[in-house]
């Protein structure tokens, strides 16, 4: 089945050639189905290639999926054109009085902030409690994961001694747990971040389920016991070369940064990188959007 995208979205033309099913809006008008609404809030600068990695998970499923992206309103993006925000994006005024089957926050490159310095972290709030009651569930990445937990379980960050960049293996703690249903007992996922959150922490909330981590990296993938929220604290949507693009980025900028670990072949920058977790990716939004979305959410919203 396929997802359901605005026809000029310049993410399209990429997926097309990846023989991604997507449906543009006058098609998916025909058919009396219901789609999944699934609302993304894009916090990353460069906006098109998260859509283009996230979009691409979320388009192979068997689900028809509605996507709409919603960006702050209290925060001016300096990498994405005005125009592609209001042509393609919402605010939380446009959305707060609707309802949605799932959510994505995503991350954003501002772990050296203190959440309350972060100059969109009241609107976040709002947003981050508005899910509680109009979303079924809500998936958060990175920083985003790092976010909820501070403000809905009162988990903090910490910084590392250096910036925690590479491909690490995992361990799944639950085999009954559906979000990891099909998951191989250990599995590869990226991390990249400066800080991180004990897992002694996550272990004391008992509203929370440490469902995998990384003996490297540290906790991974954290759950509500209710399905409605999950904390993935690397990249698992990232692409292959993504990793490496930001390892450049930091070079370029004179950051003292090690080569990010388990990644290039042979630890050389100048080969090109080898994508060890697309199948754990696909597979991980696969049973979000089936156990915890299409499987939970009401045919019509109240």
């Amino acid at each position: 089945m396929p997802i359901k995208i605005p026809q000029q979205l310049p993410a399209r033309e990429i997926l097309e050639k990846e023989n991604i099913f997507i449906m543009d809006e006058d098609r998916a008008k025909q058919q009396d189905i219901r789609p999944l609404n699934i609302l993304i809030l894009n916090l990353m600068p460069e906006k098109e290639k998260t859509e283009t990695q996230l979009l691409r998970l979320l388009g192979n499923t068997p689900l028809q999926v509605n996507v709409n992206f919603l960006r702050t309103a209290t925060h001016e993006s300096k990498n994405t054109s005005r125009y592609h925000l209001e042509q393609f994006y919402k605010t939380y005024a446009d959305v707060k009085d609707r309802k949605f089957d799932g959510m994505i926050i995503t991350g954003a490159p501002i772990e050296h902030l203190n959440f309350e310095d972060v100059n969109y972290w009241e609107e976040l709030m709002t947003i981050m409690k508005w899910t509680t009651t109009n979303v079924t569930s809500t998936l958060h990445i990175c920083w985003g994961a790092q976010a909820a937990l501070y403000y809905h379980y009162g988990i903090g960050k910490f910084p590392l001694p250096q910036k925690c960049s590479g491909v690490f293996t995992h361990k799944v703690f639950d085999r009954k747990e559906k979000l990891l249903r099909g998951f191989d007992d250990l599995f590869f996922a990226p991390h990249s971040r400066y800080t991180d959150v004990s897992i002694d922490d996550i272990h004391r909330c008992q509203q929370l389920k440490l469902l995998s981590a990384s003996e490297e990296a540290g906790p991974f993938i954290i759950g509500t016991k209710d399905g409605k929220q999950f904390m993935i604290t690397g990249h698992l949507e990232y692409s292959a070369e993504t990793l490496a693009e930001e390892y450049q980025r930091d070079q370029s900028k004179g950051l003292d940064i090690n080569i990010p670990v388990n990644y290039f072949p042979n630890d050389n920058p100048k080969e090109k990188p080898i994508n060890k977790w697309r199948s754990h990716a696909h597979l991980l939004f696969s049973n979000w959007l089936n156990y915890y979305v299409y499987q939970e959410t009401p045919y019509e919203w109240d």
